[in-house]
């Protein structure tokens, strides 16, 4: 029997262009009609628990126990689809401004074992906004039940509950509240969060505490202090890190862990693996086609979106076999469908002179 879905997750690895059931249906010359894609993806399954089925043994494969979690959003651009509940405006920090798309929360996993590292999902949330009508100013407005904040917590204690191997949360600013710090710490892991410059800290007493911005304390660029962070009653690890951006510009970040040993390096080395969080973002759109579908529903979207992550995995899976990144796998793909393409050209240009030898000679 054909996996229908199996079929889609491999077209998303293959397609350059627009990913329909109409073009599936094609390129398998009718063997799965357009009507059994439709069905599929109006009854594929499509949550974190379905996620965690396909890739609970490739995680047991390599998990390890300073492996890291990076929560990060990504939002996929769909400016020409009609809003509904997950296709609404979001506030895209890249830009500065609100854009429609579909707003996706991941939970990503990084772990090495040797010398290619795993950069998986492990979980997700489409963040879904539904209509209110505001009390005040009785127009209709679009909000989500929960914050993503919320939705971080709750994406931690799937991954506890899986009993995934992991020592580190890493995420950016917008994650780095005091409640989810003092979460993590009582679940016994660490973190290491990018704060931002006015975040209020103090070095020294607690209890005497002279409440300052962090960009006002008195940090020596790349020595890790002890602080205390305002309305957070753990101590905490700060570093400030001065670099040189590729404008020439000079920036300034500022980490903080409730694991107090750090080394300078070891912040270092270990926030970086952030970076990895976006490079999924840019896969899962350029080769996966998470951004190319022209599905209608908000469950078909959902459905696509999975869909979209477990052709990613596909992808991460092939990596360790083939020693190609993403992006090669990909190119490999396109220039042997080109190769084959021109082939087909060949073909009929052939067939198209023998016609115009036979019309002339008529």
């Amino acid at each position: 029997m054909i996996n229908i879905f199996d079929l889609y997750t491999d077209y998303l690895q293959v397609s350059t262009g627009l990913t329909t059931a109409t073009g599936l249906s094609n390129i398998m010359d009718n063997a799965v009609s357009h009507d059994q894609i439709t069905r599929m993806l109006n009854k594929q399954t499509n949550d974190s628990k379905a996620l965690w089925l396909n890739i609970k043994a490739l995680v047991r494969q390599h998990e390890s126990d300073d492996a890291c979690l990076i929560f990060d959003d990504s939002i996929a651009h769909k400016p020409h689809t009609d809003e509904n509940d997950i296709v609404c405006w979001h506030y895209d920090h890249a830009q500065g401004r609100n854009v429609k798309g579909v707003n996706i929360l991941t939970t990503f996993y990084y772990t090495q074992e040797s010398d290619q590292p795993l950069r998986v999902p492990i979980a997700f949330d489409i963040i879904a906004k539904y209509e209110q009508s505001d009390i005040q100013s009785k127009k209709v407005q679009r909000k989500s039940p929960v914050t993503k904040n919320e939705l971080m917590r709750s994406q931690i204690n799937i991954a506890i509950k899986n009993v995934v191997k992991f020592s580190y949360i890493l995420a950016d600013s917008w994650f780095s509240s005091n409640e989810n710090m003092k979460f993590i710490h009582e679940k016994k892991k660490y973190f290491i969060f990018d704060l931002k410059s006015n975040r209020l800290a103090t070095i020294g007493d607690r209890n005497k505490a002279n409440w300052q911005n962090i960009n006002e304390l008195d940090l020596q660029p790349w020595t890790p202090v002890r602080v205390w962070l305002k309305d957070v009653k753990l101590a905490i690890l700060l570093i400030k890190q001065v670099f040189k951006n590729k404008d020439g510009s000079t920036g300034v970040r500022y980490l903080a862990s409730n694991n107090l040993n750090l080394t300078s390096d070891d912040f270092i080395n270990i926030y970086k693996k952030r970076w990895s969080v976006e490079e999924y973002h840019k896969s899962v759109k350029q080769n996966t086609c998470l951004t190319k579908s022209p599905t209608r529903t908000v469950k078909t979207q959902c459905t696509h979106i999975f869909a979209s992550i477990i052709s990613y995995i596909k992808l991460e899976r092939y990596k360790f076999s083939t020693m190609l990144n993403h992006f090669a796998l990909k190119s490999k793909l396109y220039i042997n469908a080109a190769k084959a393409a021109f082939k087909e050209l060949e073909q009929i240009k052939l067939q198209h002179s023998h016609y115009e030898n036979l019309m002339r000679a008529a």
